[in-house]
């Protein structure tokens, strides 16, 4: 009876169980980053306006005209809806809201690489559900939290989303890891990875479509029902390995494990423990984090703080800045399929070889980007030329995935999981303090305020990228594999921590008892 059931289950979808996953991993991240930046865009609507114009503490010499309203207009519109027992409008300073945005990686950052480890351990699947499951129900809670406890209980509420959040990736690494075939990970990657720019392209338009037309509070009504949704399908769809799927069909269960390695590993190929004091001696791996901090320094001051620039200084309604917002991932997301298939290119053409193309396409991604926001900032109340130079910005971000990105799995394939926590979870500390020092920079949020803010981003860009092209590699590191490429001239710490094989620790055994 529980066979049929299975079988009848397994025919009724088109496509293999390993694409299901795929699929619902590329929903996973999507809802991730949805959840993660609505916040960015709904602040501008939660607080109150400051008047900058002439005669005012606050007075911009440079501000852009605002073609919505006056201020006039603008306070009896305030005063109206209160009247009316519409929302209210919250009094902070920019500082705070600074540290409202970066208040989701104080617990992203605690959680990266305890939650891979631990999805190593009890796979994937429930330790990536269970995490959003927490944040839809965090993201859903927040209009109520926000009215009671003001920032205090948003600074709370977005830590613990941060906490659910933190295993996403890690998580979701363990599962596919398992998932995937060699010949296939490329295009499976393709289609998972650009769940995070479908977040940041849906999060961004829609959250101005529902302000442009109604509250705050529904945006994250909206995220959160979705995040609640797609959990209740992730739990009857998706499961951690294909040996423990129960519908999945006995031809695609013989052809993964024929072809994953992780599943054809025995006891006898378990990985060493991780060699620490080899990897934090590492200077490929060291300038690779560095590299990750510039490049998420970048990233974050964009999608976090973008919208706020929109708003404040070009003056943008919230409807076209959450359209423009929207746009520079849509050209991140295409960019980074041409990047991926130009670097390819050129590494079977011979025109240049792995480090160097990690090399090339990261100071692409980190330089590029760098100038073109500080031109933006230089555009003035050109507000076409200025959303030109963030779309242009974003674009050459999209060759961050051919270069820095996969770099871990070059130089540590077989402990790509673990390098990956720890690159990811050190350079997301940038998400904690690049929002808060831009509102610290941007105390009245004036176009030359903004101005600094970008060329502090520009600096760390270029430097950390310098550090990345001196030290970085393309090759396999010794430690990764220790007992095929030995210890290099000079080690002076000691050996690396090995796993006995059954054959070692019968010896041992014997040993002892003679």
């Amino acid at each position: 009876m529980l066979t049929g059931w299975r079988l009848a289950l397994s025919k009724l979808f088109i496509i293999p169980q390993r694409y299901v996953l795929a699929i619902m991993a590329l929903f996973a991240i999507a809802n991730a980053y949805t959840m993660r930046v609505c916040l960015n865009m709904a602040i501008t609507q939660m607080v109150k306006k400051r008047d900058s114009g002439i005669g005012s503490s606050h007075y911009d010499p440079d501000a852009c005209p605002d073609p919505n309203t006056s201020n006039a207009t603008m306070t009896l519109a305030n005063f109206l809806l209160r009247a009316d027992g519409g929302e209210e409008k919250f009094d902070w300073s920019e500082a705070t809201q600074g540290l409202l945005l970066s208040s989701f990686y104080y617990g992203y950052v605690v959680t990266h690489l305890p939650g891979g480890m631990l999805a190593e351990r009890l796979g994937g699947k429930w330790v990536l559900g269970l995490g959003l499951l927490s944040t839809a129900i965090c993201t859903l809670v927040t209009p109520f939290a926000v009215k009671t406890g003001g920032a205090t209980a948003l600074f709370i509420l977005r830590v613990i989303e941060g906490l659910g959040e933190g295993p996403t990736m890690p998580g979701l690494m363990a599962m596919v890891s398992k998932w995937s075939p060699k010949e296939e990970r490329a295009k499976m990657g393709a289609i998972i990875f650009g769940g995070a720019q479908i977040g940041n392209i849906g999060g961004s338009y829609f959250s101005g479509l529902i302000m442009h037309e109604g509250s705050w509070e529904n945006v994250f009504y909206l995220f959160g029902s979705i995040g609640l949704a797609w959990f209740v399908i992730w739990t009857f769809l998706c499961y951690s390995t294909p040996n423990t799927h129960p519908f999945i069909s006995d031809a695609e269960k013989k052809f993964l494990n024929e072809n994953v390695a992780a599943l054809k590993h025995n006891k006898e190929q378990k990985l060493d423990p991780v060699p620490w004091k080899a990897l934090i001696r590492s200077w490929p791996l060291l300038s690779l984090i560095i590299a990750a901090i510039g490049h998420d320094w970048g990233y974050f001051t964009m999608v976090t703080d973008l919208p706020k620039y929109m708003t404040d200084v070009l003056k943008f309604n919230i409807k076209s800045t959450g359209t423009l917002s929207a746009v520079p991932y849509v050209a991140m997301w295409i960019s980074s399929f041409f990047f991926g298939v130009l670097c390819d290119f050129c590494i079977k053409k011979g025109y240049h070889n792995i480090r160097n193309a990690r090399k090339i396409y990261t100071t692409i991604a980190a330089t590029g980007p760098g100038i073109c926001i500080i031109m933006a900032s230089y555009s003035g109340c050109d507000k076409t030329l200025a959303v030109f130079w963030f779309i242009a910005a974003m674009t050459l971000m999209g060759a961050y995935y051919s270069g820095m990105k996969v770099n871990a799995l070059d130089i540590t394939p077989n402990y790509a999981g673990t390098t990956t926590g720890l690159v990811n979870g050190i350079a997301a500390v940038s998400g904690i303090i690049s929002p808060y020092l831009i509102g610290l920079l941007t105390p009245q949020s004036t176009l030359k305020q903004w101005r600094v803010a970008f060329w502090v981003c520009f600096g760390l860009l270029v430097v950390t990228n310098v550090v990345y092209l001196i030290f970085a590699k393309g090759e396999q590191l010794w430690w990764d594999d220790v007992k095929t490429m030995g210890y290099p001239k000079g080690w002076k710490h000691g050996p690396l921590p090995t796993r006995k094989t059954d054959v070692e620790k019968e010896k041992s055994k014997e040993e002892v008892k003679q």
